[in-house]
């Protein structure tokens, strides 16, 4: 049987409606999300980045969202919440100190900036946006030392009058030079790793010793300081804990260490969006392996690597509180990705006769479960892009799609 009919019941088309087809959506829900997660199925594709500040601007200006959370690091990220909310500093070194993962050359995320801060001028402070990179200070090949996070930590603590047990220059001193941390050979040499010391080992447990205080002295720390402050002083603690836990994983040879950080990683994303669910409703971007709520599944050589997700870990503690949408692709030429095989969800959806749709996944399930639709298979030679699993419809709560994604050399408009 044809699924076009069924396809067609469940698109809204995002070039005639706009994106409030995206909150029509968001309100059929069981409930109101606090944090929306809105995938990207191949990360660095603009006419996905322009779609996502469009939806992002309709959520705020029609559903009340008051914040954004990206695929970044968290801790440059509050340089990035600073300029959105106050104007502090300009959007060039903005967008030069304050991500990671390359978002900093994106063209559509300097514009979502300067529209928040646009938005966010004159308003009073309870009613700005925010934003948040959630991700942890770590890149492919390397993770960051955990110096800024812990002195930031135990220096907030130690302005607040909170007895401490150690010194910051004993910090400091086991800290040693950054080098020892962001060596690049630690990724695949566990022996090169800093994390298996023994000044690793005691800053674990030096550091696992502050972070109690934050709850301990919380009446007197939110009376002498501030609750953002003091939350900040959170993201510090959870930062500096998961690098020395992620060191530590690092310089361990066992076979399940690679798959215990991609873990880490996650549950460190996780940590970071529950803070961001606080100031929502919120918006979260990254890319739909982060965000899905099966089981992240890798064949990498001979491992069979298997992990919770940040968005499985968020959807398991928030419950209708998260929702997601996945992103799904059809053709990205520049990428090597021709127009997919009919029998798959991009290929029926690459049907319509639009380009950028919005779909419930609900109604979209019974296109699925009639033509009994298959998974991509033509992107082995694109390591980026991982095809959507029919099976896995029912995980997420709305499909967006690009029928035909322009290189970086077309228009988007």
């Amino acid at each position: 049987m044809s699924a076009a009919p069924l396809v067609r019941d469940a698109a809204r088309d995002l070039d005639v409606e706009g994106a409030a087809a995206v909150t029509r959506l968001v309100r059929s829900l069981p409930a109101r999300p606090r944090l929306l997660g809105l995938g990207e199925a191949l990360h660095d594709e603009r006419a996905v980045h322009e779609l996502r500040n469009e939806i992002f601007r309709e959520l705020v200006e029609q559903e009340g969202y008051r914040a954004f959370a990206l695929e970044s690091d968290c801790l440059a990220g509050l340089v990035v919440d600073e300029y959105v909310r106050t104007g502090a500093g300009s959007l060039d070194d903005v967008m030069r100190t304050g991500f990671s993962h390359g978002f900093w050359d994106r063209e559509a995320t300097r514009d979502l900036l300067r529209w928040m801060r646009a938005y966010n001028e004159g308003r009073p402070e309870a009613d700005r946006l925010r934003f948040f990179g959630f991700d942890a200070p770590l890149e492919m090949m390397s993770a960051a030392s955990p110096r800024h996070a812990l002195l930031a930590l135990h220096d907030y603590l130690a302005a607040a009058g909170v007895p401490l047990t150690c010194a910051r220059d004993t910090l400091e001193r086991l800290l040693g030079p950054d080098e020892r941390w962001t060596n690049e050979a630690a990724a695949l040499d566990p022996a090169q790793s800093v994390g298996g010391s023994p000044d690793a080992a005691e800053l674990r447990l030096l550091a696992d010793d502050l972070v109690p205080l934050l709850t301990v002295h919380a009446p007197h720390l939110l009376g002498a300081t501030s609750r953002a402050q003091w939350e900040r002083a959170h993201l510090y603690a959870r930062t500096a804990t998961g690098l020395l836990r992620y060191h530590a994983i690092m310089a361990d040879p066992a076979p399940a260490r690679v798959v215990r950080m991609l873990g880490l990683r996650d549950a460190m994303m996780a940590g970071n969006l529950e803070a961001v669910a606080q100031h929502g409703p919120a918006l979260v971007f990254a890319h739909n392996r982060h965000l899905q709520r099966e089981v992240s599944r890798w064949q990498l050589a001979d491992l069979d690597l298997r992990w919770w997700s940040a968005g499985a870990i968020a959807a398991a503690r928030l419950g209708t509180g998260y929702a997601f949408l996945a992103s799904v692709l059809g053709a990205v030429r520049h990428h090597g990705l021709g127009d997919p095989d009919p029998g798959t969800i991009e290929g029926v959806l690459s049907t319509l006769p639009g380009n950028r749709y919005v779909l419930d996944s609900r109604l979209l399930a019974a296109a699925v479960r009639e033509a009994r639709l298959v998974q991509r298979t033509d992107v082995a030679d694109n390591h980026g892009y991982f095809s959507f699993d029919p099976d896995q419809l029912g995980e997420t709560d709305g499909i967006v799609f690009v029928k035909d994604v322009p290189g970086p050399d077309r228009s988007t408009s």
